[in-house]
């Protein structure tokens, strides 16, 4: 039922005449299985969330763990975008969305945040979200046909935000918290010469 959704362009291609011409049988058995579309909906939407994690955790088994993670989202973005549409920006229901998402793969993340960066959860956690929404941001620009950036400036522009959350995090005080004088910061990164 997924190949339905990726040749036929959205989920709005799902319907039972659909699968069945995809299975090469009538409609009768599509509702033998699926007592409604609502449920073959759902087993469409956990194929593509099995294919999605499937991509998410080759970039976790890296060597850095949360800059392949990132590479791999913006690869399924490239290689589904259909799936990744229906995925992540479709609100499906609370339950289940690009913001659960992020969430569910912070935790895969932390502990390698934590040992490679020397850093505690909390600033695990901020880091992850932030470069989480550069990379969902990144993602969705290819999805509609807006990204002009091939792969290795994707990678450069993650590897840029990468230093300077890690450098924030570990040298402004107060940053996690916002507890931070961000006048007094940004005046004296104006005024030093390079």
């Amino acid at each position: 039922m997924i190949k339905i959704i990726k040749k036929k362009k959205g989920k709005t291609a799902l319907t039972a005449r659909a699968i069945a011409e995809e299975l090469g049988v009538s409609t009768q058995p599509i509702f033998t299985c699926f007592h409604t579309m609502e449920e073959a909906e759902e087993e469409v939407y956990k194929a593509a969330e099995k294919l999605f994690h499937e991509y998410t955790l080759k970039g976790i088994q890296e060597k850095i763990p949360f800059l392949e993670f990132g590479m791999q989202y913006i690869r399924f973005a490239r290689e589904e975008p259909e799936l990744y549409r229906m995925l992540f920006l479709e609100k499906r229901d609370e339950k289940h969305g690009a913001l659960e998402e992020m969430y569910h793969s912070q935790k895969l993340v932390r502990d390698s945040l934590k040992q490679i960066y020397r850093i505690g959860e909390e600033e695990a956690d901020r880091y992850f979200r932030d470069m989480w929404l550069v990379v969902h941001s990144l993602a969705t620009l290819i999805v509609t046909s807006g990204c002009p950036y091939p792969d290795k400036e994707i990678g450069d522009i993650l590897s840029g935000f990468s230093i300077s959350m890690c450098k924030a995090i570990k040298e402004i005080p107060g940053f996690i918290s916002g507890e931070y004088d961000k006048d007094a910061i940004f005046r004296d990164l104006i005024t030093k010469e390079r």
